[in-house]
Order: structure tokens, then C-alpha cells, then sequence
């Protein structure tokens, strides 16, 4: 019987669940959230504000 790639990624998995990745995982997700907002937060272009030139009375 061979493993194909699929099996072996299933199995990888199973085993970091169970060694310490279930208490791992919250924390995991939320750095992951995190970075995704850091992320939207660069890249979004937000518009040059330009002042406005001073009256001259």
C-alpha cells in the first residue's frame, strides 16, 4: 500500500494535534488574524490629505 501525498499531509496533521498543537491552536489563529489586519492595514491606499494654503488678509 503507498501513501500518496494527501495521506501523509492527513497523518502530519493528526500528529501535530495531538504532540501540543491543540493548546497551540487559539494562539496560533489569533497571531494569524493579526497579521492578516497588519497586512490589510499597509496595503490599503488611503488619499494624500492636502493642506489647505493659508488666507492672506
Amino acid at each position: 500500500m503507498r501513501f500518496g501525498i494527501w495521506e501523509i499531509a492527513l497523518i502530519a496533521l493528526i500528529i501535530f494535534l495531538i504532540f501540543g498543537g491543540i493548546a497551540k491552536l487559539p494562539a496560533m489563529a489569533k497571531n494569524l488574524a493579526k497579521g492578516i489586519k497588519t497586512f490589510k492595514e499597509e496595503v490599503k491606499d488611503e488619499p494624500v490629505k492636502k493642506k489647505k494654503p493659508a488666507k492672506k488678509k
